[in-house]
This record gives C-alpha cells, structure tokens and sequence, in this order.
C-alpha cells in the first residue's frame, strides 16, 4: 500500500470577480487585498492552468496532475475519471452583486461524440444568504424560445427566470442547460462537474474588473437552454443519506455525484475502514483523521480529499459540526 495516501486538503485558487465580494475571505480566513473583490474560491480543481496543489505535509506543492499519475486508481478509479482528470470541481462563491443570466453546456444530440461540449451539472448549497436574497433557477412556466431570444442581453431574461428566495441549509440542483442566475447577497458551495465554461445571455450591464463590458455568448446560450427542467430535479426532496459518520441527509443526487449533508450536536468519532473517493467540506466545526495514530486536523472552511484508496481510519466531528459529503456514482445512487 502507498503509505503517503491520506486524507488531502489542497491551496486554494482564488478568482477576482466583478460581482465578488469580501465574505470568502473572512470565512476562510484569505491574505487578500481589502480592494480585491473574490468571487470563487476554488478547492479542488484538475483543468488546464488550473490544477489544484496540495497545502501542506509530505506531499506539499504537488499537483493533483501528479497525484493523478502517481497514485493512479488509489486516488481515483479509472471508471470515475473524467477524459482521465480529477471528476468533480469544488468551490465557494461569494455573491456580492448578481452573476450573469448564463447557462452551461448540455448534451446536444445533434452533434457528434467528438464534438461535445464540456457538460456541466452543479449543485448550490447556501452557506450564508442576506435576507430575502433570491437564486433565480429554471424558466418561469410557458417561457418559449422565442421569448428568450427577444429577451436576450436586457433585463427581460433574469424575468423570464424563476426567482426563488433562499435561506442558509437551502440546496438547489442545476442539471447542465438549467438557466440561471445566482442573486446578490449569497454564498454557496459550488459541486460541479469539471468544466468551466458558461454562456452569458445578460449581465446587468456592468463592466468587468478592466473596465470592459464582459463577453456575452448568446448564440451557444440560447442553443443550450433546456425547456424542459422538471421541478423536482432542481428542488429534491431530502431522505436519509449515506454518510459513514453521524446524522445524514441526502440533499442532492445527480448522475455525476451526490451530496450528503452532515449535521453533529456532539462530538462523534468512527472508525471507517474504507472511506472510498470522498470529499469533505467542512462548513462548520473541525475534524480528526487519525491514521496508525497519526492524527490530521482540520477546521472551518477545509475542504478534505479522501482518496479512493485511503486506509482505515478513525474519524471525529466536533459538536456543531456541518459537512457537505460528496462522492460519487459507486457510492451513490445513479
């Protein structure tokens, strides 16, 4: 067995954004400029110039490239990768003003395997909200295509949009082609599927951090657009999860992975013989790992790797503790 497999937690890639604020870095405690406004804070990441490292211990400064190659099916198995990178990119972002009327890639069947865009499935989880701050997720009912495209690049498309008000313990599921627009005044958890591209319909007529107005996509966004989001993909009603540690409530599935919400009043302690790939986002609280009693720690704001092949180890929460527990479709309903 590699005896360097553990739990991991990587640096961060933070990402100036004309709608970010300041809440990520007191929450997670970031060394930025008071001037600079972050809108994402990227915890795991496998993509062209964006390849998360590893923040301390034994492994420090290494890629997850590296790791990908070095540990090969103990980090991740083969049948969960995706084009052979890490399957899932994790974030928070940081809402100070409303983020583009966008949407993601789909599936499109009138295009070729080797022509397909990076679909991206995603789900929000609201860490903290402003009251009365509203996500506006999916088409109000009747919306057509045409109306979208009259309504493209005006204030018209966030109205075709379904406003949804929020509170901090809301999750909302974005299935790829789902039309959006995360509100002001909210801070989530991202879980995505490994791609970062997005087409822009509007954006509030603002400029970026240059100065300039930002691109718009409009063609691709509207050839994207899925009428057809049932309500119960985006709102899923919460059943009991599959967490190895403490009380869960399963609180999104998608085909690409699962979120199982975590939620201690007392401290808890396990011992797990085979976590399997999982991520931990330590929202609340802190964390022991301990391995041949060698114990790791963590706290608020962490988000922790478990690799596929880690070996068995003691596990404890803190009291108070929240953790979004993540995996994937071996250890989650399809």
């Amino acid at each position: 067995m590699n005896t360097d497999l553990r739990p991991i937690v990587f640096e961060r890639i933070l990402k100036a954004k004309p709608w970010g604020g300041h809440a990520l870095a007191r929450r997670l405690n970031l060394a930025v400029e008071p001037h600079e406004p972050i809108g994402e804070s990227w915890e795991i990441a496998d993509l062209p110039r964006n390849e998360s490292v590893v923040r301390d211990g034994r492994l420090r400064g290494a890629s997850i490239r590296t790791l990908m190659r070095q540990w090969g099916d103990a980090l991740v198995p083969a049948a969960q990768r995706v084009d052979d990178r890490f399957p899932l990119l994790i974030k928070y972002l940081d809402a100070r003003e409303n983020l583009s009327v966008q949407v993601h890639p789909r599936p499109r069947p009138d295009l070729p395997e080797t022509q397909q865009p990076d679909v991206k499935h995603e789900a929000w989880y609201v860490v903290d909200a402003a009251p009365g701050a509203v996500m506006y997720v999916g088409l109000r009912d009747g919306v057509t295509p045409e109306q979208m495209q009259s309504a493209a690049n005006t204030p018209r498309s966030a109205e075709l949009l379904q406003p949804r008000e929020v509170r901090p313990g809301d999750c909302l599921v974005l299935p790829s082609g789902t039309p959006h627009a995360l509100g002001g005044g909210i801070l989530v958890a991202e879980i995505q599927t490994p791609s970062d591209v997005t087409y822009r319909l509007y954006d509030w007529d603002r400029v970026g951090l240059d100065g300039r107005p930002r691109e718009l996509h409009i063609e691709q966004a509207l050839a994207n657009i899925r009428y057809d989001v049932p309500e119960h993909e985006i709102i899923q009603p919460r059943r009991d999860g599959r967490a190895w540690i403490g009380s869960s409530q399963r609180i999104a599935t998608l085909r690409r992975f699962a979120v199982d919400l975590i939620v201690t009043n007392d401290p808890v302690s396990r011992r797990v013989e085979s976590p399997g790939l999982t991520i931990w986002m330590l929202l609340e609280g802190s964390c022991t790992v301990s391995l041949n009693d060698s114990p790791l720690e963590f706290n608020r704001g962490d988000t922790i790797l478990f690799p596929a092949g880690c070996p068995a180890a003691q596990v404890s929460l803190s009291a108070s503790a929240q953790v979004l527990h993540i995996t994937l479709p071996d250890a989650a309903d399809e």
